[in-house]
């Protein structure tokens, strides 16, 4: 059939909302990823509706072309790039919040949702939903997509906590809904879970049941310098197990902290003869429902902190609290605009951190790079940026460091993904079993292989 035709097509489905290759926004053609791949898609088509999205694949299916669902394109690991020749379904135009239900603590959205309207829209309702992956323009489908995680993990989890059911077409035109606004449920395989972090591999998510939680109005943020690296890592559990339970708990080096306060034209307060000494940042949130508890939580934590070695433990309420914990969730930016060349999100259980610290000074000494950190220590998720300009080396580096994590018990990624930057890895250090269980689960949604390819635990590559 030749492509007038197939332009046709594509028009009379969703209305005329498609654009073909020639006359493609550059935006659509990308992701946060570091690494610049230019692919040329055959069409960026924008549905409006379930019917729509199910028959845009029933006509990717007929012809043949793969198929890549995007959200809004904050995803850092490549997950969203188009496929030469291929259609990229954008959901920006499915951005319905169809319900919230104050009773029950459910919303249901459409994909298209970013976290940033979802909040806007439970303003006043005493409710929130929980999920901040740091960049509050990331759509809803997307954190689906990736499982995506963020700063509160530590106590809320991560995507798949907060998910309760989905809608979903699939690569043969079914359209399914699994799950539902219940909070559990013991009947038949979990397919909401399956496809939550699949990377848009299995099905296209057309709508999102969400579980919602209570907002809690009072809170404080404490921001403590350490000059031992170490004894940052060894205070999380206890805190952790103080009964405390804060709602974020980072790590930042002092190279990113000062960055950070560069960066975003701020001031921390921090005594300057404390900032030479301080090699490491400890971010505390402490979250609770009343003024006498919050203050009650905030002298135990502080002496915690003290015993533990802190240099000083500073409180930061109001506009201060919100520009710092603003200012971490922005360290992706400042790393970008700083050149750094490689960003990975390496996670290991939360006591093998400090061994896995060690492990980054040898690597970094190793391969003559330097290595920038910061992270959600309280759940073992270390980000490192990577500056190493030569390309072999860096590409070993990474390679060293994700075999340090997995062999601590971690894992390549613990929420970007894997995307195309980090299936190799993925596929390296994965056991062989898993991987050929995971292909076979692929091959039940997607037979033909049409779905998001080429990433993921895709071998093939994109020519």
């Amino acid at each position: 059939m030749d492509p007038s035709t197939r332009e046709a097509e594509l028009k009379e489905i969703v209305e005329g909302s498609v654009t073909f290759a020639g006359f493609l926004d550059d935006s659509d053609l990308h992701d946060e990823s570091l690494h610049v791949r230019h692919r040329q898609p055959f069409a960026v088509a924008r549905p409006h509706s379930t019917r729509q999205v199910a028959e845009l694949v029933d006509w990717a299916r007929r012809h043949r072309v793969p198929v890549t669902p995007r959200g809004s394109g904050t995803g850092l690991s490549g997950g969203a790039l188009p496929v030469n020749g291929g259609l990229v379904i954008c959901f920006d135009q499915m951005r319905q919040i169809l319900q919230v239900d104050e009773r029950d603590h459910v919303a249901v959205v459409q994909p298209g949702v970013t976290i940033g309207e979802l909040n806007e829209r439970l303003a006043g309702t005493g409710l929130q939903y929980a999920v901040y992956p740091g960049e509050l323009s990331g759509s809803i489908g997307g954190n689906v997509n990736t499982n995506a995680g963020g700063m509160r993990a530590v106590r809320h989890g991560v995507t798949r906590h907060h998910v309760l059911g989905l809608e979903l077409v699939l690569m043969d035109g079914t359209v399914l809904r699994t799950g539902g606004p219940i909070v559990k449920s013991s009947s038949g395989y979990d397919l909401t879970q399956l496809v939550i972090g699949s990377e848009g591999t299995l099905a296209l998510v057309t709508e999102a049941t969400l579980k919602l939680s209570p907002r809690l109005e009072h809170a404080a943020t404490l921001l403590v310098p350490f000059d031992d690296l170490d004894a940052v890592v060894r205070v999380v559990p206890a805190l952790l197990s103080s009964g405390l339970t804060p709602s974020i708990l980072e790590y930042v080096d002092a190279l990113t902290m000062s960055a950070l306060a560069a960066f975003n034209d701020l001031n921390f307060g921090v005594d300057p003869a404390l900032a030479e000494r301080a090699l490491a940042y400890l971010i505390v949130l402490l979250e609770t429902r009343t003024p006498e508890q919050l203050d009650n939580d905030l002298g135990a934590a502080a002496e915690l902190l003290a015993d533990a070695g802190a240099l000083d433990v500073y409180v930061l309420k109001g506009a201060a609290a919100t520009q710092l914990i603003q200012a971490r969730e922005r360290a992706f930016w400042v790393a970008k605009a700083g050149g750094a060349n490689e960003i990975v999100d390496i996670v290991v259980p939360r006591s093998a951190v400090p061994e896995f610290m060690r492990a980054i000074d040898a690597l970094a000494t190793r391969f003559e790079a330097f290595i920038a950190r910061c992270g959600h220590v309280g759940d073992g998720n270390v980000h490192l940026t990577v500056y190493l300009a030569d390309e072999v080396r860096r590409r070993e580096l990474l390679r060293e460091l994700f075999r340090a994590g997995v062999a601590l018990g971690g894992a390549v990624s613990g929420e970007h993904g894997l995307g195309v930057d980090k299936r190799g890895a993925y596929l390296e250090l994965a056991d062989p079993a898993v991987v050929a269980l995971q292909r076979r689960i692929k091959a039940v949604f997607d037979p033909e292989g049409l779905l998001n390819p080429f990433r993921h635990l895709d071998p093939r590559e994109d020519a």
